[in-house]
């Protein structure tokens, strides 16, 4: 099956999304999602078919879909801002650019025009731009060394090919005398018309495919041209015969020889034999296009697999089994959609399974499949060269044709002309097992029957067949260390489970013990000295600590750097250590916009309650959540951005954060961390999987330091964990 829409397809979908009754013109946007990296949704309401769903998926495929992603919980950045640019908006035009790969989708909304482009080749895009080609927004930002789309940016389109629906047969005259390739591959490449349908061309007309373009005579040339309309005139007529092309099922990675060609050899499946959705699954004797309206689900008929998917009666299909559509989007649908969902389902159970296992299971399983990997590299190998031995004369008449031909002054196009020749001849057995030729390095890619071997024709047999000896012995060592380490991971697991079972002799039922604290709603920490340490989430709650909980005799710390919590030591008139001073210096500076930002260290302040006021100077403005402070400041420079997450278990069993000092004094189970790649969420979720690998009572866990729990002590921004639980085991009060 391939694995995204020709420019044919594009063209056939651009048709029957702007006429009759499988128009999308005037269709109004409603919402707009992204469920995948390359993909979007757009749920769209139009008066001949109601609420519907449009897929647009990056280099890939664009149609109306019924097998829909589930839509994340948290909406991306870019269908955001697309809604804030076009919902609403009416489709007002759809249209392919030339016969490219390119569709453009002209809407309208409060008198502003704008256009979502989507690229559907490979690297291909999604682009919002204004009605002048100024680009709004792209989906991904990227420069290419001809364009760059990026906001801001005018969108330029890919270098124009041929469009074969707009030529003349004078123009396509020039270019297939201008071309130094064989016929088939200038159209294929030059007239963008792609493999199947060049092939096509060819399989409806008397001319050979291989002649080259510039030896084809004014008269081949008119048939190809006339053959060209032909093929592509019901896409002019919008009169379509979609359907997926089937084949049988492959069987321990084999197909039959004969059920994928279009003769009498094929798989056949009767005419009125209905398939599950009541859609007509047949030979082309029987293609009326009287087909029933396929029902909702759809399932392909047994023992068979999607071999293609194509608007268009093809008469290199004749012979095939196929299943007829009403409508191109719904084969579309069949084909592309439904794989892409059931992709996601495994996806998401191999995710379901994987979370199941410990850190070290998941280890354990990706080092017995890379020691399978690396069994199947050293068997591959050594068989190729073993085939090399065993073909002995067979390889070496191949290597001394190709060195003769090379040593008499022949190219490398001349050469291959020449096998290309006796392949079509079928005279030469040495020249049929050449599969191809790579003059850059003076190789040739031979066919063994059950292996491919590529050899340099400068070396001997036993030289080219040392090359996969010596690939086998990398293997061979890459596999030994492999082992060693799943050894390693094996011995951790047991030693794991051997705790596991200790703890469950000496019994792991903690007792919940929590209390509700004033201070809960704020960032806070208890330091190594035993003092409270409370700083804002927010301008609101900076302003909340400032009036209600600062008092003059306490320690007020703020940074350098804009954009910090007002930080508070509450002293109770007590002297206070310079460790808590610079515990609370860390704390500051760790939950500050350096973090974001992905500081190392930064620098931070001390003053005394009795000199942060909100009294501006005459003429000032005070904005909530800022404060004035007057009088001398003590600073610490380069203090270290580094916060550690632990579990407290004594007095109140709760989930804690603060300076790693402090957390490893008050709790266990330490997780240390630093700015790094992966917001609040990803890294709580991350670090909860960590303490389930190790700690004791996996319900209790869950009710004292769930993800969301340990999402409230995390810095803001990104981070990353530098070192995970240091495995201390936990007691239980009892034991104290």
């Amino acid at each position: 099956m391939k694995q995204e829409m020709t420019s044919a397809d594009v063209a056939a979908i651009v048709a029957e999304l702007t006429t009759g009754e499988t128009t999308l013109l005037d269709a109004k946007i409603e919402k707009i999602y992204q469920p995948d990296e390359n993909e979007i949704r757009i749920n769209l309401f139009a008066r001949n078919r109601g609420r519907d769903n449009l897929i647009i998926e990056s280099g890939r495929r664009l149609h109306m879909s019924k097998y829909l992603k589930e839509s994340p919980k948290v909406a991306q950045s870019f269908p955001m801002l697309l809604r804030k640019y076009i919902m609403g908006a009416r489709i007002i035009s759809i249209e392919q650019h030339e016969f490219d790969r390119i569709i453009k989708i002209g809407l309208l909304r409060g008198g502003e025009e704008s256009i979502l482009i989507a690229e559907l080749f490979s690297k291909g895009n999604i682009i919002l731009t204004d009605k002048e080609g100024k680009i709004i927004l792209p989906m991904k930002p990227v420069t290419f060394k001809e364009r760059r789309i990026r906001s801001g940016e005018i969108y330029e389109l890919p270098k124009n090919q041929i469009n074969p629906m707009k030529t003349s047969v004078e123009e396509m005259k020039e270019i297939l005398s201008a071309s130094d390739r064989d016929a088939i591959r200038t159209l294929a490449n030059q007239f963008n018309l792609g493999g199947l349908y060049s092939e096509e061309v060819f399989k409806r007309c008397s001319v050979d495919k291989t002649k080259p373009a510039a030896e084809l005579t004014d008269d081949e040339i008119q048939i190809i041209y006339d053959t060209i309309n032909e093929m592509l005139d019901p896409i002019r007529k919008s009169s379509f015969s979609p359907r997926l092309i089937l084949k049988e099922k492959k069987e321990n990675g084999k197909t039959d020889s004969n059920s994928n060609k279009g003769n009498g050899g094929a798989v056949s499946v009767a005419a009125d034999a209905p398939a599950d959705n009541g859609t007509a699954a047949g030979s082309d004797t029987a293609a009326d296009g009287n087909t029933a309206e396929p029902a909702p689900a759809f399932t392909l008929p047994p023992g068979m697999e999607i071999a293609d998917v194509v608007a268009l009666n093809l008469a290199q299909h004749k012979g095939l089994p196929f299943v007829e559509f009403k409508t191109f989007s719904e084969a579309l649908d069949e084909a592309f959609g439904k794989a892409a969902l059931k992709e996601v389902e495994v996806k998401k159970e191999e995710i379901k399974q994987d979370k199941k296992l410990g850190i070290y299971e998941r280890r354990l399983k990706q080092q017995t499949e890379t020691i399978e990997k690396f069994d199947r590299e050293i068997e591959k190998n050594t068989k190729i060269a073993e085939s090399i031995y065993s073909n002995y004369a067979f390889v070496e008449s191949i290597l001394n044709v190709l060195n003769g031909a090379r040593d008499s002054g022949r190219s490398w196009d001349e050469i291959k002309k020449i096998i290309e020749g006796a392949k079509k001849e079928n005279s030469n057995e040495a020249a049929k097992a050449i599969v191809s030729i790579q003059p850059a390095d003076a190789s040739v890619t031979v066919d063994l029957t059950d292996y491919k071997a590529v050899l340099d024709i400068r070396k001997t047999i036993p030289q080219n067949a040392n090359v996969y000896y010596d690939q086998a012995k990398k293997f061979e060592k890459k596999k030994d260390g492999a082992i060693k380490a799943l050894a390693d991971t094996q011995a951790i697991i047991e030693k794991k489970e051997k705790e596991k079972k200790e703890d469950k002799s000496k019994g792991t039922d903690f007792v919940l013990k929590r209390k509700k604290h004033w201070y809960d709603r704020f960032k806070w920490f208890t330091s190594s000295d035993g003092f409270l340490v409370v700083g804002g989430r927010d301008s609101d709650s900076n302003e909340e600590i400032f009036k209600k909980y600062m008092e003059k005799r306490d320690f007020v710390f703020h940074t350098q750097h804009p954009g910090a919590p007002l930080t508070v030591i509450k002293t109770e008139g007590k002297e206070v250590p310079e460790t808590t001073l610079f515990e609370a210096a860390t704390f500051a500076v760790s939950h500050s916009t350096l973090w974001k930002g992905g500081n190392a260290s930064g620098d931070c302040y001390m003053v005394k309650g009795d000199q942060v006021s909100k009294t501006p100077e005459s003429g000032e403005y005070v904005p909530k959540g800022s404060f004035i402070i007057r009088g001398e400041r003590r600073y610490f420079e380069d203090v270290m951005l580094e916060l550690a997450v632990g579990l407290e278990l004594k007095a109140e069993t709760r989930v804690i954060g603060g300076p790693i000092s402090a957390v490893t004094k008050n709790g266990t189970y330490v997780c240390e961390v630093i700015p790094g790649k992966f917001n609040q969420n990803d890294l709580s979720k991350k670090m909860y999987r960590l303490y389930t690998d190790v700690f004791p009572d996996q319900k209790f866990l869950k009710q004292i330091a769930s993800p969301d729990l340990i999402a409230m002590v995390m810095p803001p921004g990104e981070s990353d964990i530098r070192k995970g639980p240091d495995g201390v085991k936990a007691k239980k009060e009892s034991e104290e």
